[in-house]
């Protein structure tokens, strides 16, 4: 273990993490993409400081003890390459915080932005009554609609039970257990509908790419990426059996990453409308029941 007695403020142990960690060869990408603001997480998270505000303490003094500690948790992150939201039991999305273990994947979809910033409220309006938020995972994006729109009834679901168990953890911190139904569901099999809207950040990664990921997505249940050969099997299924699920003034956002070139393979007469995100226009997209049945049907 590298000894980091000699650092004595908070910004230093930062500093020497960073180094650490890109060093090391980490992988990012599960609420940071690069070394500092990893190191910043895992320091701060472990020093039990404020995570978004390092500039408040950033000349802090940390004792020896807490600084073996941070050491030992930069140490763990390398050797493990687990993302730091599994070793901190903890995940933020758009400022709100969110349990988050090995059952389920590290939340960090783009839905979140869209959610918050209101991008998605012109499809919507007094007819909008029951969402359901499709692959759930931890139940992130769930507890960000339920809070949005309070005079929304939300369903979450998800075919991992494990996964569900996460959820119901989070639905629970955020006292939304009489707002949020909790559903085991393949697809969209074990729900019952009709939606006004649907939120659905499913498995899209095609398995070249499976293949390729570094360690810290594999750490992850391959059940939330697997996306099949071109990353498109869930959505083909989706996409059959969601106008049945939908009202007639319904729409489906759904995130696809970074496979749009797959997906404009797959559905070539499918006219959608792509959403801006912090990531640019390619990862999140917006269907409406008509465009669905129109289009594919």
């Amino acid at each position: 273990m590298q000894p980091m007695q000699s650092v004595r403020s908070v910004i230093e142990l930062v500093e020497a993490g960073a180094t650490q960690l890109a060093d090391a060869g980490v992988a990012f990408g599960h609420g940071t993409v690069n070394a500092f603001d990893e190191a910043a997480w895992l320091v701060l998270w472990q020093l039990q400081l404020p995570i978004d505000d390092l500039d408040a303490v950033a000349d802090s003094a940390v004792s020896p003890a807490d600084q073996a500690k941070v050491a030992a948790l930069l140490q763990r992150r390398i050797d493990t390459r687990q993302p730091a939201a599994y070793l901190t039991k903890e995940a933020w999305l758009q400022g709100v915080p969110f349990y988050v273990d090995e059952r389920a994947i590290v939340p960090r979809s783009f839905i979140a932005e869209l959610i918050v910033d209101g991008s998605i409220d012109y499809w919507l309006g007094e007819h909008t009554q029951r969402l359901l938020d499709l692959c759930t995972g931890n139940g992130s994006l769930a507890v960000l609609a339920a809070m949005t729109y309070p005079d929304v009834s939300v369903t979450a679901a998800d075919i991992s039970t494990e996964a569900l168990e996460v959820a119901a953890i989070n639905v629970t911190r955020h006292a939304l257990d009489e707002r949020i139904t909790l559903v085991a569901s393949d697809g969209l099999t074990g729900v019952t509908g009709p939606f006004d809207l649907i939120l659905c950040n499913p498995p899209y990664v095609n398995t070249s790419s499976m293949e390729a990921l570094p360690a810290e997505y594999r750490a992850e249940p391959e059940l939330a990426l697997a996306g099949g050969a071109d990353g498109m099997d869930f959505i083909r299924t989706l996409f059959e059996t969601a106008p049945a699920k939908m009202s007639e003034s319904a729409v489906l956002v759904l995130e696809i990453g970074n496979e749009r070139t797959h997906f404009e393979a797959a559905f070539p007469r499918l006219q959608a409308v792509w959403l801006e995100t912090s990531a640019g226009e390619d990862q999140v997209l917006l269907l409406t029941r008509e465009t669905l049945v129109r289009d594919l049907h």
